[in-house]
């Protein structure tokens, strides 16, 4: 994952029991691309070591107001302004009423009020505390300014032993944030419907036809469109996923027909249909009612099918395609731009994404890919191996001029 990659981020870390995974933060921070700085609270530092903190981001860390700085600068005044993004987290209570009444009183607080450099402010604490409607009013009010932007704190069995929100978020989810805090919302006000991972055709009870497609691909787009500005309505089959930061909206399906019924009730609010997921073209005719045992599976010479829905096709026929844009994907293991190429022209679509994934290291799975992204023109770009984050990224950005054009001509 490289989705900080060349920027430079200031952690804030305050006094609360989350602060012990500021460590692992800064070190995925790292991984992800980023040159980070920790600023640390007297409080903070009761959970977490100062040096620990230096050793995984390799820079000092600051946490005395008056510590003189080096060649006669202004700590508190430059730190802020060096960064592009101040990440807090954890932010307690304490911090976020201080910042919003405009104390400075340590470094943490001076830092953040002395620039104007875009803040991410991760609230962890009790479920209480959470709930408190002074701490509700404190967190509104840096909400409703374009600076600050919150990250709602996880649900789960906090320190305290109450099972709640409150928590902090993991670092992916923190991550996935700063990345869209920091990506310029070149999509405001399109609406992007998604589709993503496989489906399953039930055979009897416990058995299903299905592929291999994992929804990585396509999580990682909703995210990327989510985070240009996009309002994004991800249509998930069964997959195993976190749903990403920034999605509007999330609708969980099983079969073709489920997937089909969601794209149809989302079409009229769609600007944008983004067709990632691995729809299964055939179905058993019928279904058994109970588990088929090996003896039964094993007569059996044939299993008759029937074919799926063509949501694609059956999209671009639906009144209205033609003030919508429609973006398909082909996973081919041969001849790729070709057949990439014949499904464009057969579908009638804008774009398609056509990638092999029969080549080593990319395709199915976590990991890596490539793409060949192919206009109705006829022209194509390619987009060499990357992370699914970046070349989702990527996608989104050599895409995102003709989706916002089209999306002010239609408005």
């Amino acid at each position: 994952m490289d989705l900080l990659r060349d920027n430079r981020i200031l952690l804030g870390v305050s006094g609360g029991i989350a602060a012990y995974k500021a460590p692992e933060l800064v070190r995925r921070l790292r991984d992800a691309g980023a040159d980070v700085h920790v600023v640390l609270t007297a409080a903070a530092a009761r959970f977490v070591s100062p040096l620990s903190l230096e050793v995984v981001s390799e820079h000092p860390v600051g946490a005395d107001l008056w510590a003189p700085g080096r060649d006669s600068r202004i700590v508190h005044t430059d730190a802020g302004k060096d960064a592009d993004l101040i990440l807090l987290a954890p932010a307690t209570a304490d911090l976020i009423g201080r910042i919003r009444h405009g104390l400075a009183d340590d470094l943490l607080a001076t830092t953040v009020m002395a620039c104007h450099t875009p803040v991410l402010v991760c609230p962890s604490m009790n479920t209480e505390m959470l709930a408190n409607p002074f701490v509700r009013e404190n967190l509104a009010a840096l909400s409703a300014d374009p600076r600050y932007t919150l990250l709602e704190p996880g649900v789960g069995l906090l320190a305290c032993g109450v099972h709640g929100p409150g928590r902090l978020p993991d670092p992916p989810e923190i991550i996935e944030a700063a990345a869209a805090v920091l990506t310029a919302k070149d999509l405001a006000g399109v609406r992007v419907t998604l589709s993503a991972g496989p489906t399953r055709e039930a055979i009897d009870p416990v058995r299903f036809l299905s592929n291999r497609s994992t929804g990585t691909m396509g999580f990682a787009l909703a995210r990327a469109f989510a985070a240009a500005g996009a309002e994004v309505t991800l249509v998930a089959g069964p997959v195993a996923l976190r749903t990403p930061v920034g999605v509007a909206r999330r609708v969980d399906v099983v079969t073709a027909a489920d997937l089909l019924g969601a794209v149809e009730r989302a079409w009229e609010g769609t600007d944008v249909l983004v067709m990632t997921a691995a729809v299964a073209d055939f179905r058993p005719t019928t279904v058994a009612a109970d588990k088929l045992k090996k003896g039964d599976l094993g007569a059996a010479t044939s299993m008759p099918l029937e074919r799926t829905a063509d949501v694609l096709a059956t999209m671009t026929a639906r009144p209205g395609r033609d003030q919508k844009l429609l973006i398909g994907f082909a996973a081919e293991t041969r001849d790729v731009e070709g057949y990439a190429r014949r499904k464009l022209a057969a579908k009638g679509l804008d774009w398609i994404v056509a990638n092999d994934v029969a080549a080593e290291g990319v395709g199915f799975g976590p990991g890596d890919n490539a793409a060949v992204l192919i206009g109705r023109d006829g022209a194509a770009h390619p987009f060499p191996r990357a992370s699914k984050e970046a070349l989702a990224t990527r996608l989104v950005a050599a895409l995102a001029p003709t989706l916002a054009a089209r999306s002010r001509r239609d408005g």
